[in-house]
């Protein structure tokens, strides 16, 4: 069933706003994938806080080149029947599901680029982010390495009065003696 310009329109606009939302996008080809393994994709997706979308390319572009310019980069990739993948949260561990996911269905899932930050973004740069550790791991590692210097500096001075009562309780026990 044809659509008419009015939820064409609806639909662009939806699509736009999505992109606005989205930290970043990916482009996959998914030609025959079956619905259960389409929704098996969807759900890992979701889990990393992201959405797996089939649209018209026609309908996408619209909607970037309306209201979206910072997803402008992949316009040209946009060919064939492909899948779309919007990245809100995490995007290392949305990036990090679909390659897995791409991995088991080699020849029939391929993804083709991204864009991440209004750049697009290649396989090979993908594959470089997906193996980067997640956004709570990366701040756990910078507060540690703020805190070490603190905490060698405290140990240093913890050490002074430690040294001190040592040397006293060993004069104490050689008078004793």
């Amino acid at each position: 069933m044809a659509m008419d310009r009015v939820q064409k329109q609806a639909l662009r606009d939806n699509l736009a706003e999505r992109f606005e939302k989205a930290n970043g996008a990916v482009i996959a080809e998914y030609r025959g994938l079956t619905v259960a393994e389409l929704t098996e994709l969807r759900t890992k997706l979701r889990a990393a806080g992201a959405e797996f979308k089939v649209l018209k390319n026609r309908v996408a572009k619209k909607a970037i080149e309306a209201k979206s310019p910072k997803t402008a980069a992949i316009l040209n990739d946009l060919k064939g029947p492909i899948g779309l993948v919007l990245i809100h949260g995490d995007f290392a561990a949305a990036t990090k599901s679909l390659l897995e996911f791409g991995k088991e269905r080699a020849e029939l899932f391929k993804i083709t680029a991204g864009v991440m930050d209004a750049k697009r973004v290649s396989l090979d740069d993908l594959k470089a982010i997906s193996e980067l550790p997640s956004k709570e791991v990366l701040l756990g590692r910078i507060v540690g390495t703020l805190v070490s210097p603190h905490r060698g500096l405290l140990n240093v001075l913890n050490g002074v009065p430690r040294n001190l009562v040592q040397v006293i309780n060993a004069i104490k026990d050689k008078k004793n003696a």
